[in-house]
Parts: C-alpha cells; structure tokens; sequence
C-alpha cells in the first residue's frame, strides 16, 4: 500500500535520511523504532506528508502523494501528531467532528454518514459517554482516545500515529495499543507508528523497521528484528531476551550497555 522510493529528507541543510526505501504491508501494523534522533519521526512525517522529500518520492496505491490532493490524501490518510493540541473549549463530539472535514461538502454540514461515521469513533474508543465534556477535562489517556477517534471519524485505510503512548501511564499505553490492534484486526486497517518501547513495538506489531543513524538496520517480522545482534547494532545495548506470554514474541528483560558485564 505505502512504498517509500529513494527519499532524501533534511531540515534545512542537515540530512537526516539519504536514500531510503522501504515498502510497508497492507492491512498490518508496522512500527518504526531506533535511537533518538535516528530518523524515525522524519520518516513517518514524510510518509504522511508533514515533510516533502528532497529526492524520491513516497507512493499511496501508487500514486505519489505529493502529486495527489490534500483532501484526496485526507481520504485515504488519518494522523496523529506527537503533539496534539485542541483549542479550548472545544467538546469530544466537536473534536471527533473535525475528523469529517475530508467527506463534507463546502455547505460544510453533517450529513447521514458523518453523524454515524462520528458515533462510531466514539463507541469504538468507548467515549460515548464523555461526548459533551470539554476536552480540557479529561485525563491524558481520554485525551489520547479522542485524538484517535477523531482519525477514526476520518474513516481512511490507513492510520499514521507519531509516538501514541508518550506521556501516559502503563494502563493507558497499554489501552491506547490495544485499541490500535483492534482497529487493525476488525477494522483491517493498515497501521504505521513509532514507538520507543522495544517490547510494546514487538507485541502489537507485525512489521518492524529498525532504524539507526538515518538507515533501516533491518526489517520483518518482530521474531527477525528483535534479536540480541539487532538490538547491539540499533541500541548500542547488550541485551537478554525472552518471549512475551501475551503475544509469544520476543522480548527484552533486561539490558547493559557494550562492554558492561552481565552477572
């Protein structure tokens, strides 16, 4: 579905990634995950056409998306930003309302299918019942919940989520994934994040990309990405590995730094 050909992308004159392609899976969730710094978040703004390449291109259903309409793009793409922000005062039903923008006419009103495609959202991240409180009053995990209803609401394939789990508790984190891997199991909808947990990236992931240094280290399957030697080469860590009991995927118990023993 999503093919990044070739892409050179920089701020400024400082490169950040050169030549880069990779081809994320249809229908699966695809994490990307590195070090500070090492291009991830670049990668996935390119992607969701927050960053223009300087050279190559990224392709949506083979079509470049620099080359498609930003509504057109809309329909096909939602976002979740690192940093949400909602103006105050608005209500959840108002900000999951936004997420329509792309279907409605320039009369700009709620048809038949954005009433339902926004009660939808909001059942499917159990906010139905916080729908007329302002945003302000809800805790930083609901806050979360609201932001992916209202890319839900957008109803597109694709869902493109920058960091989802920062700033909130294991709970939350772990409400957040699960509801990401229900929209992806249901839903069938095809799912690229970045996460900095190594161990949440591999158990709720089908496809990892490893990133170092602006580069894709490696990629597949979490059992083929997360491996001692991967993670020494990624992380700079050595690091003891066993098999989550929820997922039966690799994780990490623990890990030292290079040329730290390991009692």
């Amino acid at each position: 579905m999503i093919d990044v050909e070739e892409i050179t992308v920089g701020y400024g004159s400082k490169i950040i990634i050169e030549e880069l392609s990779v081809a994320i899976p249809k229908g699966q969730i695809t994490t990307i995950i590195g070090p500070n710094g090492c291009g991830k978040s670049t990668l996935l703004k390119t992607i969701s056409r927050i960053l223009q390449a300087s050279h190559g291109a990224v392709f949506i259903d083979q079509k470049a998306i620099h080359e498609t309409s930003t509504k057109e793009i809309a329909k096909k793409m939602a976002i979740l930003p690192q940093t949400a922000e909602a103006p105050d005062g608005l209500t959840v039903h108002e900000l999951v309302a936004y997420g329509r923008f792309p279907h409605q006419s320039s009369f700009g009103r709620l048809k038949k299918e954005d009433i339902e495609a926004i009660d939808w959202a909001l059942e499917a991240t159990n906010l139905t019942e916080f729908q007329e409180r302002p945003i302000e009053a809800l805790s930083g995990g609901q806050r979360q919940r609201v932001w992916i209803a209202m890319a839900l609401a957008q109803d597109t394939d694709i869902l493109i989520l920058d960091e989802p789990t920062t700033y909130l508790d294991m709970a939350h984190q772990l409400d957040v994934l699960q509801l990401v891997e229900r929209l992806n199991k249901e839903q069938g909808k095809t799912i690229v994040m970045v996460l900095h947990d190594i161990n949440h990236a591999s158990r709720f992931s089908d496809f990892l990309i490893a990133m170092n240094n602006g580069e894709i280290v490696t990629e597949g399957i979490p059992e083929r990405v997360v491996t001692c030697e991967h993670l020494q080469q990624i992380f700079q860590i050595q690091a003891i590995l066993s098999v989550c009991p929820f997922s039966q995927k690799p994780i990490c118990l623990s890990y030292g730094k290079l040329n730290t023993s390991v009692l």
